[in-house]
């Protein structure tokens, strides 16, 4: 009859379908794996069709605003307002030191440099795309080493290399509404090739200087090895009945709110001087940034603190930097594991302070904290949390000068270790021995 005909109909386009995209997620899910650059085609591909051109955006006020020059110059607004927090310093008086004798740079090193870049990356504000520069031959990269120690020798480098172009980034939320986008800043493609030829003249320098406690941006390092710690520190205060008190500690806009007279100051003492120091200083001293939107660009305008993002130097001055506040903010007390005294780990600007005690814990975050206000950075206390794992449920109220941390828990969980630490205790370990093998 026709109504079963119609409904043989309708299954049979409802298996079709239903096996297309099965199809279809095995596809994108191998290609996730082992096609990261045609994957993320294809989520662009099906993110398109939901996307506007021109948003229209609230202005500072909350109006509506409609026209292209309004819009554009309200993310010039926003983005200038958020770049250049008015209560932190910009000194720049800090001193590059003697002249030193560092080598001019290399063939090689420009090479090496250039063999890094990555193939179909966004250019910076010179239009300069990654194939270009991984096009030149002998002769083209003679040119770009010459060009690269006439900076070197100068101190000085083009502006181009000093512009980013930030493009906002939706999140979640009304796409109306500034804030909920985040920018990804566009740099100069040739400047970056300088700035990592740049940043591996100063790891060497710093690393044997740096903490064992930081984990972020070092080679052979990551999170697989702080969880690690931290799971075999839990474990090992579990079984033998001693509470452990941690402050998970979050920075406000850490990147962003470096101040750069500071992170000159701090370099130095590190071992980075003479025309490396000044070189560094260069890529920083007529710093700006302009918007694009729609294909639509604002006009620039300064920013006078922070690290640049997507610069290939940030990651090292930022641990750098992170350092010294906590090798300045260490207390007596920490937490004593393995005859090891741990008052710290870190990963870059996510920290967890630790202590055997709740008044241990509060001198350890008010050290940090006072550390992070000399410095010009600030804790975040709504985001930051406590945490005590102990047999006996405990309270572990925290203050941050004035203010206290809202969040806190106690895991007084009876048992092994394991159930409070979950899964992710095990995977971690699991992660960090096959590393090892």
């Amino acid at each position: 009859s026709t109504k079963r005909a119609k409904r043989n109909a309708a299954r049979a386009v409802a298996e079709a379908k239903t096996r297309v995209w099965e199809e279809f997620g095995e596809a994108i899910e191998k290609d996730f794996r082992t096609a990261s650059k045609r994957f993320w085609q294809t989520v662009r591909r099906l993110r398109r069709g939901k996307r506007c051109s021109t948003c229209t955006v609230y202005s500072a006020g909350g109006a509506l605003l409609t026209s292209t020059e309004k819009i554009v110059r309200r993310w010039k607004e926003y983005f200038e307002d958020l770049l250049n927090p008015t209560d932190t310093s910009s000194e720049e008086e800090a001193e590059s030191g003697d002249e030193g004798n560092d080598p001019p740079i290399s063939g090689g090193e420009v090479t090496e440099a250039v063999k890094q870049l990555l193939g179909g990356r966004a250019p910076g504000v010179d239009e300069v795309r990654p194939e270009f520069l991984k096009a030149l031959d002998v002769v083209g990269l003679s040119w770009l080493t010459r060009l690269y120690n006439v900076a070197w020798r100068s101190g000085a480098v083009p502006l181009d290399w000093q512009t980013g172009v930030v493009v906002p980034i939706f999140k979640k939320g009304d796409r109306r509404v500034c804030s909920n986008y985040r920018g990804i800043t566009l740099l100069s493609l040739p400047g970056k090739v300088y700035a990592r030829v740049l940043e591996r003249r100063v790891r060497p320098l710093v690393e044997p200087r740096i903490q064992e406690e930081q984990c972020g941006f070092r080679p052979g390092r990551g999170t697989l090895d702080q969880l690690f710690i931290l799971s075999r520190i839990l474990e090992g205060a579990w079984e033998f009945a001693q509470p452990v008190y941690m402050c998970f500690v979050d920075l406000e806009k850490a990147f962003d709110r470096v101040p750069r007279g500071v992170l000159w100051e701090v370099l130095q003492e590190y071992g980075v001087s003479g025309p490396l120091l000044r070189t560094i200083r260069s890529l920083y001293n007529r710093c700006k940034n302009l918007v694009r939107i729609a294909g639509n660009k604002s006009d620039s305008f300064p920013v006078g603190d922070g690290l640049r993002q997507g610069c290939p130097l940030s990651p090292v001055l930022f641990i750098i930097f992170m350092d010294r506040i906590s090798r300045r903010s260490q207390v007596a007390e920490g937490f004593h594991f393995g005859g090891l005294r741990i008052s710290s780990l870190l990963f870059a600007d996510d920290v967890v302070l630790l202590a055997s005690s709740g008044e241990g814990l509060q001198l350890a975050l008010e050290q940090f904290a006072a550390e992070c206000e000399a410095a010009g950075m600030r804790i975040s206390t709504s985001k930051s949390e406590a945490m005590v794992l102990s047999r006996k449920r405990v309270e572990c109220p925290l203050r941050v000068r004035m203010s206290s941390c809202p969040k806190w828990r106690s895991s007084s969980i009876s048992g092994s270790c394991s159930r409070v630490m979950g899964e992710g205790s095990r995977r971690s370990t699991d992660g960090l021995v096959l590393r090892l093998q």
